[in-house]
């Protein structure tokens, strides 16, 4: 699991490079997925690399991310493979406001009708379609998508009875935001948590933050996520919560989405390469 996540940290940091193209980002951003059920009422529609997310509902479907612009038509033809229709969609949220994970919701949100929730904090950047702190860098420009509801921490997204919690976890994106969610596998309760992220990534810790602040949220964050107790990951990149080994397990006694400490163990690796990301950008310790 070490060599997963830090392969993904890997490939986030890809985003760093100011003069990134688009092309250079990794192949399975764009990559179809076969849908699948998760657990309870979560379902898989993303592409083989970056994550979305339906959460089924008697009064429709709640639909999480939409990954890069290109993925739009990939996540409606995995709507429509799992039996639903785009219109059964009526409400969209965002992990948080990059281009890989946001990038798709303009178009998703005109073709579903659904309404847009989101945090303030990443409401100008989906407003927008731009990285904030790194507007010149055009790789990263997606879609503006207009913000119908604004998200607070601990706020709830109901819909046909079924209720997420809205966790901010801001550091990764100003308003990067997870979600908590009951289920039952087996008759057994268990929590999901919708994961945003705390990689560094493209961002500037030191000497010109990438907002003003962002040192401390993530620092906020790291301690917030310690609070979580969720035995099912959901995280928005594959690599981090081994997505491809979990779905070929899924014919086994036991759901593979049910890891207790998995969350626990991931934001201690994302924690610890934020404090080396840190020390480099400010000069405390020789770049390798």
């Amino acid at each position: 699991m070490r060599r997963l996540i830090s392969l993904a940290l890997l490939a986030a940091s890809m985003l760093a490079v100011p003069s990134a193209r688009a092309d250079a980002f990794p192949a399975n951003w764009k990559q179809p997925a076969t849908p699948f059920h998760v657990i309870d009422t979560v379902y898989y529609v993303g592409t083989e690399g970056i994550s979305a997310w339906i959460i089924r509902t008697p009064a429709g479907l709640i639909l999480l991310d939409g990954g890069v612009p290109e993925a739009a038509p990939l996540v409606e033809a995995n709507i429509k493979a799992l039996g639903f229709a785009l219109s059964d969609v009526k409400i969209l949220l965002n992990s948080h406001a990059h281009f890989d994970h946001s990038g798709a919701l303009a178009r998703l949100k005109a073709d579903t009708g659904a309404k847009l929730a989101a945090s303030q904090g990443d409401r100008f950047a989906l407003e927008h379609g731009v990285y904030p702190g790194s507007e010149n860098v055009h790789a990263f420009d997606f879609p503006p998508v207009q913000v119908d509801r604004v998200l607070a921490d601990g706020d709830t997204v109901e819909l046909g009875g079924v209720k997420l919690t809205v966790v901010l976890t801001p550091g990764h994106s100003a308003g990067c935001t997870g979600f908590t969610l009951p289920l039952t596998d087996k008759g057994v309760a268990h929590t999901a948590f919708f994961f945003c992220s705390a990689s560094v990534a493209a961002n500037r810790l030191a000497p010109r933050p990438q907002y003003p602040g962002i040192v401390d949220d993530y620092r906020r964050t790291f301690v917030r996520l310690k609070t979580i107790h969720a035995d099912v990951l959901l995280a928005p990149h594959a690599e981090f919560f081994d997505l491809k080994g979990k779905r070929a397990r899924l014919d086994a006694p036991d759901n593979p989405f049910i890891v207790p400490g998995e969350l626990d163990r991931l934001a201690a690796t994302m924690e610890t390469e934020f404090n080396r990301q840190l020390a480099l950008q400010t000069g405390k310790v020789p770049t390798p």
